[in-house]
């Protein structure tokens, strides 16, 4: 070390000043030339890394759906994204061009030129974005755009700092669009649910106000998904189209307004209407039309509709009108087939509440609310009890007894009726087993069963357990099915009736002749009894018509060897008359009501 700082000394010294002064400038010019190099090699990358920003920026830009245009001080074309280019219709080589655009913009109530509009509404730096919603652009004679125009200030160097416009176009069009489909029935297209709710109040206070009637009218096509399981689900469609094209061409000219609330259920609105009779006759009128307006292969389809009607003030107050309408066409569907009710508040009032009654079911079995009544079948020869049919009822403790046909349809809609199926069951099965106990006569009891519990898959196995559990002979219970519930589903009715059968339970074909069972079909079915429905028998002493039905089922029920049972004995005379066409047994109000175990058990004895 020491060797080389000497020679450097030794040259050191062999310099002049001048020279040594050189050469210190010499470095120092060649470090600055580093310098600079890895400058220009720095701000080159920077340059580049900002050039892809720009660009990863730009593309981003030119996809989004907003239109983004950015102008200088002097209204010179910065920056347009695709969306903007396409939406003003901009010349390829706009960028650098004073924006010349003959788009107009209605802001409020005022048109201008899109320019002018930009110009004239320039943001300062320091102020904050300006917002424009709901605004029009009309981009020609025949295209205007709903739009929320929003314009800022931004600072850009170009190389010198200049204040540019940024403005920002938002198309509400899709949003325009989306908010029609989420407000239409998608297969019809018209107004669904949600847009009546959204119109209602307008009609609800216009009605208050101009004190005239207003009718809310709910129809629905009757037995629709039977028919969709018939037709298939093309033509089904086909229907409800075709009978919302019906009811908005019927509507047409007059101050209705037709929604399609869901599935084959629709809303009718009817205002200045001036009596009730005229609203019924219009859905009458459209009853009749209904009844042959679609054909299929050449084929008319005969259709029914149900309807529900509230009026305004003769039905409530507008707030519940709608409610109104929907109980109104809940009782027009109890009624049958193509009813149509109008809610009058006083028919109603003594009505129970469907709701409350939902509620109370679980407590009330757990409460022992339900008990099972007995109504004794009597065999023809002798007039000996030789049979029963289990009854429910319901002792509520605010309605006090309700009847079966006020809570069993509201059972079978809401799946309760299964665990009421199986209570029933219970009841009847240790009834017997106490009965044998106490050497009480023995007599087979009905129990009637709903395509509900039959449906659930399990229904066989759970009779054959609980047979099973309480030691009872399958001879003492029988099940009955009404005619139209078991025609429902032939096939799995058929299968899960034989399987019984194979148990030793006996089967019963209730309310017979009020349903359109065809022979093949009574063939197949299982029954060992037919029970003639009550309605074939309650004018049967004048009604000759009747007669000759009553004994034609009695004879062929015979010859396929089952036994008759007719319901709604009333009287002696009836007694007589029916037992002369060879009926088997016997059952009605003439023998004996439904009755308590305790008072039925007597009649045993």
């Amino acid at each position: 070390m020491n060797t080389v700082l000497e020679k450097f000394g030794h040259i050191s010294s062999q310099l002049t000043v001048e020279q040594y002064i050189f050469i210190c400038i010499f470095v120092l010019f060649i470090i600055f030339l580093l310098y600079i190099y890895s400058l220009r090699q720095t701000k080159k990358k920077l340059r580049v890394t900002l050039d892809n920003n720009i660009k990863v920026f730009q593309k981003a830009f030119d996809i989004s759906d907003d239109a983004i245009l950015i102008l200088s001080d002097k209204n010179q074309v910065v920056y347009a994204n695709n969306t903007l280019a396409r939406l003003l219709q901009l010349n390829p080589n706009f960028l650098s061009k004073i924006l010349k655009t003959e788009v107009q913009i209605k802001v409020k109530k005022n048109w201008m030129g899109l320019d002018t509009f930009i110009e004239e509404n320039r943001t300062g730096p320091k102020e904050q974005v300006r917002s424009y919603p709901r605004s029009i652009l009309k981009i020609s004679a025949n295209d205007e755009i709903p739009v929320n125009v929003y314009l800022d200030t931004v600072v850009i160097g170009m190389p010198d700092d200049i204040l540019c416009d940024v403005v920002t176009i938002q198309n509400l069009s899709k949003e325009k669009e989306l908010s029609s489909a989420h407000f239409s029935h998608q297969l019809t297209n018209l107004p669904n649910q949600l847009q009546a709710y959204h119109d209602l109040p307008a009609f609800f206070s216009k009605a208050h106000l101009e004190k005239n009637k207003l009718a809310l009218i709910l129809m629905h096509i009757d037995n629709f998904s039977m028919l969709r399981s018939i037709i298939g689900h093309e033509q089904a469609n086909d229907v409800l189209k075709k009978f919302a094209n019906y009811l908005q061409t019927v509507s047409s000219g007059f101050n209705i307004s037709v929604y399609h609330t869901f599935d084959n259920h629709f809303l009718l609105t009817v205002t200045n209407l001036h009596s009730i009779e005229e609203v019924r006759t219009f859905v009458e009128d459209i009853q009749k039309k209904l009844a042959s307006f679609y054909k299929m292969e050449d084929v008319n389809l005969h259709l029914t509709v149900s309807a529900g009607i509230g009026i305004y003030p003769d039905s409530g107050n507008v707030r519940k009108l709608l409610d109104n309408a929907y109980k109104a066409l809940s009782m027009a569907e109890k009624e049958g087939d193509g009813k149509i009710h109008i809610f009058i508040p006083e028919q109603f009032d003594a009505n129970y509440d469907e709701l409350r009654l939902h509620s109370d079911m679980q407590g009330a079995l757990n409460n022992g609310e339900f008990e099972v009544y007995y109504q004794p079948v009597i065999k023809v020869k002798n007039e000996e009890i030789v049979g029963a049919e289990a009854l429910i009822r319901w002792k509520h403790p605010q309605y006090g007894l309700i009847p079966p046909d006020v809570f069993i349809s509201l059972m079978e809609k809401t799946g309760f009726i299964i665990k009421l199926g199986q209570y029933v069951l219970d009841e009847v099965l240790k009834q017997q087993k106490r009965w044998e106990l106490f050497k009480f006569k023995q007599v087979e009891v009905s129990i009637n069963v709903s395509m509900v519990e039959i449906n659930t898959g399990e229904f066989v196995q759970h009779v054959e357990r609980k047979l099973g559990e309480h030691q009872v002979g399958p001879e003492l219970i029988k099940f009955e099915i009404t005619e139209g519930i078991a025609m429902l589903n032939e096939a799995e009715t058929v299968k899960d009736f034989l399987a019984l059968k194979k148990l030793g339970v006996g089967i019963s074909l209730d309310d017979f002749g009020t349903g359109y069972t065809s022979f093949g079909y009574l063939k197949k079915f299982p029954a060992d009894n037919l029970k003639i429905d009550k309605s074939l028998v309650d004018y049967i002493l004048t009604n000759e018509e009747d007669q000759r039905i009553v004994k034609a089922i009695i004879e062929l029920a015979h010859t396929m060897g089952m036994k008759i049972v007719v319901e709604g004995i009333e009287n002696r005379q009836m007694v007589d008359m029916i037992a002369s066409f060879g009926c088997d047994y016997m059952q009605g109000y003439y023998f004996s009501k439904p009755l308590p175990v305790f008072e039925f058990q007597k009649l045993l004895r």
